[in-house]
């Protein structure tokens, strides 16, 4: 295939795809917004499954790389009750298949895959137009542009891609998560280090959840939850860290203190984080010389599913493309009569539908009942 393909993203999904792209001979782009690879932190922790993560990771030829950054003991599970009590202590006994890396660790094997250039640094896509005939021109915010034959969208939930092929936006979901993390956990925060364990931390509750995971370096990362609409979150000056801790923590009185010590006792400033997605099911109709990769698909509530899908998705549509290097349309087509199906069957967590964890009847409940089925069936 002699096609260049011009990739707008470098997140795990556009970079798998530049990968396995290379790893057949078919050249690359990728146009990425952000200036320098470090140009942000990337993240926390990623489960990486075997069902389509890893997956993705063998079509990149990165497995070996991959094990190499697996952090042991991070599969373990602990779901508490608000009060403290622990209702779920399930140990990490290394047989599991959802492994535990940094995002920007693995981030970082995929750039280095990569031949030098591939990547161009500070070019944020300002806009795109179909030109006919299957070419597209990408202008950026600089001025500059490029005009190809083959554009593929992987620049996450606010795609600038995505309008060549449909009209669907993202929409708030109704949820939203405060980030904080703390730091040398197990010397300076012990209560919530313990609360938390060696691994994952879930405190589910109607309209209020927490979710912690220990990272590397003993540092404590996490999410609390909270079912409220936007303007809820308006009203909370998130550029004052006390008064905003102090409101935030508020919603969750009567908590045990080991849990509302993950945002009291925060090295860093709350940061709020909506949760937008996609319509349920998003497709769209085969436009030529243009498809999209990861959020920029199938945006949904975060699940588990994301990043994983995300390489997936790349790994799929280079093998389609390196599988039809004399019909570009073949691949696209090929590439997006699976995506559709694959990315609808993921909106919430695996089995939640199964068990009731968001029917909010008793998530606690119905979050043990679907880690012990998910425990059997992997046996």
């Amino acid at each position: 295939m002699r096609t260049h393909v011009t990739i707008i993203g470098a997140g795990l999904g556009g970079l798998t795809l530049a990968r396995v792209l290379h790893l057949h001979g078919i050249p690359a782009t990728v146009y990425e917004a952000e200036p320098s690879p470090a140009a942000r932190a990337q993240g926390g922790l990623l489960d990486i499954h075997d069902y389509n993560g890893q997956l993705a990771l063998e079509d990149a030829d990165l497995m070996d790389e991959f094990h190499g950054l697996v952090l042991p003991g991070r599969q373990a599970i602990r779901i508490l009750d608000r009060d403290g009590t622990v209702l779920l202590d399930k140990p990490d006994d290394g047989t599991g298949g959802r492994p535990e890396v940094q995002r920007g660790e693995l981030r970082r094997i995929l750039l280095d895959s990569l031949p030098a250039g591939t990547v161009r640094w500070g070019h944020k896509v300002s806009a795109t137009r179909a030109l006919g005939a299957g070419r597209h021109e990408v202008t950026f915010a600089d001025g500059t542009g490029v005009v190809t034959s083959l554009l593929v969208g992987a620049d996450g939930a606010w795609s600038r891609v995505r309008p060549l092929l449909s009209t669907a936006t993202p929409g708030y979901t109704g949820k939203s998560v405060v980030e904080t993390y703390l730091f040398d956990a197990g010397t300076r925060h012990p209560a919530a280090a313990k609360a938390v364990g060696g691994g994952s931390m879930i405190v589910p509750a109607p309209d209020r959840d927490i979710f912690a995971h220990r990272e590397k370096d003993d540092t404590l990362h996490a999410y609390l939850g909270l079912s409220e609409p936007q303007d809820f979150f308006a009203d909370i000056d998130f550029t004052d860290t006390a008064a905003a801790t102090a409101r935030i923590a508020a919603e969750f009185d009567g908590w045990a203190p080991e849990l509302t010590a993950l945002i009291t006792e925060a090295d860093t400033a709350p940061v709020l984080r909506p949760l937008y997605a996609l319509p349920a099911g998003h497709r769209w109709d085969r436009v030529p010389g243009v498809t999209l990769v990861g959020d920029a698909a199938h945006l949904a509530a975060p699940n588990g599913e994301g990043a994983n899908l995300a390489m997936l998705d790349g790994a799929e549509l280079g093998k389609a493309l390196a599988a039809h290097p004399d019909d570009i349309e073949a691949a696209l087509t090929e590439y997006e009569r699976a995506l559709f199906p694959r990315s609808a069957g993921t909106t919430g967590f695996e089995g939640a539908e199964e068990h009731g964890t968001e029917s909010g009847d008793n998530p606690v409940d119905a979050l043990i009942k679907m880690f012990n089925t998910a425990t059997e069936r992997s046996r």
